[in-house]
């Protein structure tokens, strides 16, 4: 799980794991087929995707994000993605019931494009707050000082990380299962 930290608003960090040191199955140790059954499976029984409710109004963060852009980020570029996901996850079960593997491929761009779109501003939306802002407490506070010195010293390196990344592009904090510690990652395209 990633924390996203958007350098330039003041939010609270909600969606944050309750171990920073919990442990999943290490990659590799299921098999290929194992791995994919349960996409397959979805794939093959899928929903459409919707636009999730904001857990606030679109004027709570005012005055550092007005309502008028959170409702138009919202309900029309948020909306976009799941829109145009719903619509090249038809074209691939058309594609897939077809046995049309160049097509597949072909929409294998528009999936990842719309449907990160989708995942990352559902998660994004979660971690704006309207009581929020400030440095994060507790054990994720401790985590960034261990691992950047301050948290002035985090905030300049994700700015320094993210501020290159254009159009559909990310900044994140995550946690690094490998090496136990923070890691700031900069994501073009989704």
């Amino acid at each position: 799980m990633f924390a996203f930290w958007p350098t330039h608003r003041r939010v609270a960090f909600q969606a944050w794991p309750q171990s920073l040191a919990r442990r999943r199955t290490p990659p590799g140790e299921e098999s290929t087929s194992r791995q994919l059954a349960p996409v397959l499976g979805y794939l093959g029984s899928r929903q459409k995707h919707s636009l999730p409710d904001l857990p606030y109004d679109y004027g709570a963060l005012e005055p550092h994000i007005n309502a008028q852009i959170m409702q138009l980020h919202h309900s029309k570029h948020h909306a976009a993605y799941v829109n145009n996901l719903n619509v090249t996850e038809e074209k691939y079960q058309e594609a897939l019931a077809k046995g049309d593997v160049t097509a597949q491929i072909a929409l294998q761009p528009a999936l990842k494009f719309n449907g990160g779109g989708h995942i990352n501003h559902s998660i994004f939306w979660t971690n704006l707050s309207p009581n929020g802002g400030g440095e994060p407490k507790g054990e994720l506070l401790e985590a960034i000082k261990r691992d950047f010195g301050s948290f002035d010293k985090f905030k300049e390196k994700l700015t320094a990380a993210s501020v290159g990344v254009q159009g559909s592009g990310w900044g994140w904090l995550g946690f690094n299962k490998e090496r136990g510690h923070l890691q700031i990652a900069a994501c073009p395209n989704q």
